[in-house]
């Protein structure tokens, strides 16, 4: 109970930053749907006698250098550049819970191979690893996302099979293993609960870093492919472009920052919630 109404009021603090980011979330998914469902403005087709046009009734926020709608593109590129991030995320957490799960319960051999694949993985910074593998996989959103995936896989599986060896040692889980419970019923009813907390603490981290990833990588050639659009491809068409229409850069610039910081606070909230930072630090 003391733990308790120590942490209440910690909550309560910082819930308007769940309540903001969950709201603005929301409305960067509507208007992305909007944009899938309700086209004005073909994406991809160009039409060079209405080329860097202002902003205007038919086009809001003007056209870029191939004369194609900025606000269609900018939405469709969030549909791209959100959309490839979860898709990234959710297939790294599928991987990686059960390894971890599976190397912190079953420990021994499967615990060491796993934790010199670990080691392999960790040698060298994600952005290095990452660049190296959409290298020799070839330029396309789709290799990039597989790239993103090998790195961002290995954390959560250590992060589990961390917890999963802490609480494996604790009093309830000896007395279900005396009870006879089955390996499975104890990591679904045992342990699976523990990790949940932070897995969704580093996911919701994580989502902002994989969205950075994956525009920078675009930007750079390695991700979408024209005529996609993607956030950072736009920047990266944009980009002679600054001196004459720099909004043509500030819009996919701002809609990153905006996300990435809306999953940053989300990620805030979600590890005051749960402690995680508390558990960490003891």
């Amino acid at each position: 109970m003391r733990q308790m109404s120590m942490h209440l009021p910690k909550v309560k603090r910082n819930s308007w930053q769940a309540i903001l980011a969950m709201i603005c979330g929301g409305v960067v998914i509507v208007r992305v749907i909007y944009a899938f469902f309700y086209l004005r403005h073909d994406p991809t087709l160009t039409n060079l006698d209405g080329r860097l046009q202002g902003m205007s009734l038919q086009h809001p926020l003007g056209t870029d250098q191939l004369g194609r709608d900025v606000l269609t593109r900018l939405l469709l590129g969030g549909q791209q550049t959100i959309g490839y991030s979860l898709l990234a995320l959710v297939a790294a957490l599928i991987i990686g819970i059960p390894f971890g799960l599976i190397s912190g319960y079953k420990r021994g051999i499967v615990d060491r191979i796993f934790m010199r694949i670990a080691d392999a993985f960790l040698a060298f910074p994600d952005m290095i690893v990452a660049i190296v593998l959409s290298g020799l996989l070839g330029p396309g959103i789709g290799n990039l996302v597989l790239a993103i995936v090998m790195v961002k896989w290995v954390s959560y599986a250590r992060l589990v099979r961390s917890t999963v060896l802490s609480e494996s040692q604790k009093d309830y889980v000896l007395i279900a293993r005396t009870n006879g419970l089955s390996s499975m019923k104890i990591i679904r009813k045992h342990l699976f609960p523990h990790i949940v907390g932070h897995v969704l603490v580093l996911a919701s981290l994580d989502l902002g870093k994989i969205i950075l990833l994956i525009s920078a990588f675009s930007y750079i050639g390695l991700g979408a492919q024209p005529p996609t659009p993607e956030w950072g491809a736009m920047l990266n068409d944009s980009r002679p472009y600054f001196q004459s229409r720099p909004e043509l850069m500030i819009y996919p610039g701002l809609a990153i920052v905006i996300v990435v910081l809306l999953t940053n606070m989300l990620g805030d909230y979600l590890r005051d919630y749960y402690d995680v930072k508390k558990e960490v630090q003891q």
